[in-house]
């Protein structure tokens, strides 16, 4: 966990447990922590602050001691007072109850952890779905945003469903893996994440089936499940027999509404789905007028050979949402990305859209466009799969070296991600929290299904080669000393 700005002051005259024990009175009184809030645990606490555990626990006896905090078994150490209802009468609002109320759903306490141990200064990060600090093109970027200033107008808000000139700079790029897509069957959004968000509020009633694939990226969001909807998990396509009767089946056995894949470098698997696959999804689809999301994010980072064309480029009759994205190959910051559907579909989605935020960041819409028109968008992938390349036949051989016997993988073809079997039995929630007290953060399968309990999701983008290396090393020894 990242630490916050405040430390307790080793060189003053005031015991550091006192010093603690003042910063939370603060947070309390401030209303920042308001009663109900859960405290970080003291091992937690103790980690964020630079001290030892029992200094901690010397802070919390003293303010539980004066009514302010109190701790419970298995429910962790809360705010029970505060310095306002000693003095009014009238009690501040329970804040946890209003957080316990909300619609939206909190993320898997497991993603909550990583989301925030990613920011912890040192760690090997072997897990994240994001390419390394290293691999972002400086020089490219200083080019392109030193031309799209030449060229903005007065900063304003752009067109309900972006900017003109970025949808046709996509629908050129598109096309050349065979979308026909104009300007109005194009919604620019603020990355893949936004465009599932707008499609499950958008689209689809309460209580509908989403089909997807197991394991699945989509089961470590709850984007649809907070909308009241299910997730309805098949076997993968590619390794059934007869995926029309799968679908078909599965369709009717759920009342889906739709279909969401990743055929193109799957998250958290890595696979590629076959062009027979590709062909009978789409055809069964099109009888059952079953539409599909079309998650593609991945799909221009192959490192082998090119992919086959995406569902949507056979699609002819509007049936599938096609979701791109330029957080994956370019920069996650830059926040933009695209539906590309029917037009009515669009519309009604940039409608919400416009609703939700007013629109992607017009900075972000026009260096987007700059990358796209300039050509330096394929220049820079050209650069990113030979990296990636790189990256990906040094994890192998890292895997070969210290992972063999103990765990069992397929080289993907594209992609970020090796989905990694490990073969004795070893609890991934202690795995998980012993490799992070030896400075390693992983992603276990049971984030993607809660049945993939034997597997680990291993990302070659963001960690350094030195650290893939040293992660996999220390990864295998905790494996051999846990099993």
């Amino acid at each position: 966990m990242r630490s916050e700005e405040w430390r307790p002051n080793p060189h003053s005259n005031v015991p550091i447990y006192k010093q603690i024990g003042a910063y939370i009175k603060e947070k309390i009184s401030y209303g920042e922590w308001p009663v109900g809030y859960r405290l970080p645990p003291e091992r937690t606490f103790a980690k964020q602050l630079g001290v030892n555990r029992s200094t901690i626990a010397t802070a919390f006896a003293e303010l539980a001691a004066e009514g302010l905090i109190e701790g419970r078994r298995g429910s962790g150490t809360r705010v029970i007072n505060n310095t306002w209802t000693l003095l009014a009468a009238a009690k501040p609002p329970d804040w946890s109850a209003y957080v316990e109320a909300g619609i939206h759903r909190p993320n898997l306490s497991m993603i909550q952890r990583i989301n925030r141990e990613e920011f912890t200064p040192g760690i090997i990060r072997l897990g994240t779905g994001e390419i390394a600090p290293d691999m972002f093109p400086t020089q490219m970027m200083q080019r392109v945003l030193t031309q799209t200033a030449t060229e903005l107008p007065a900063f304003g808000y752009e067109e309900p469903q972006g900017l003109y000139g970025l949808r046709e700079a996509i629908g050129q790029y598109v096309a050349s893996f065979g979308i026909q897509a104009t300007p109005s069957s194009i919604l620019v959004v603020s990355g893949a994440l936004q465009a599932l968000h707008l499609i499950s509020v958008g689209l689809l009633p309460q209580e509908a089936a989403v089909l997807l694939e197991k394991p699945s990226y989509l089961y470590s969001v709850r984007v649809f499940q907070s909308a009241g909807m299910r997730l309805a998990g098949i076997p993968e396509m590619d390794n059934v027999a007869d995926v029309s009767s799968l679908l078909s089946y599965s369709r009717r056995k759920y009342g889906a509404s739709l279909l969401y894949t990743i055929p193109t470098f799957h998250n958290p698997t890595g696979r590629l789905m076959s062009e027979e696959t590709r062909r009978n999804v789409l055809g069964v689809c099109e009888q059952e007028r079953l539409p599909v999301i079309e998650d593609d994010v991945y799909g221009e980072l192959w490192l082998d050979e090119p992919p086959p064309v995406p569902l949507k480029a056979r699609d002819k009759s509007g049936l599938v949402l096609y979701i791109g994205s330029l957080s994956k190959t370019l920069s996650p910051g830059l926040r933009i990305g695209w539906i590309i559907g029917p037009a009515p579909v669009i519309q009604r989605l940039a409608d919400i859209k416009m609703q939700t935020d007013y629109g992607s960041s017009s900075l972000s819409q026009w260096t987007a466009r700059e990358w796209l028109v300039s050509g330096l968008y394929e220049e820079h992938l050209i650069q990113t799969r030979q990296t990636l390349r790189i990256r990906r036949e040094r994890t192998i051989e890292a895997l070969n070296r210290h992972m063999r016997g103990i765990a069992e993988w397929k080289t993907p073809e594209g992609g970020f991600y090796i989905w990694l079997r490990l073969l004795p039995e070893v609890s991934l929630s202690r795995l998980f929290d012993e490799a992070l007290r030896y400075g390693i953060l992983l992603n276990p399968g049971t984030i993607y299904h809660p049945e993939e309990r034997d597997h680990l999701r291993l990302s070659y983008a963001y960690a350094s080669l030195s650290e893939i290396e040293e992660g996999i090393q220390r990864l295998s020894l905790l494996i051999k000393e846990l099993a």
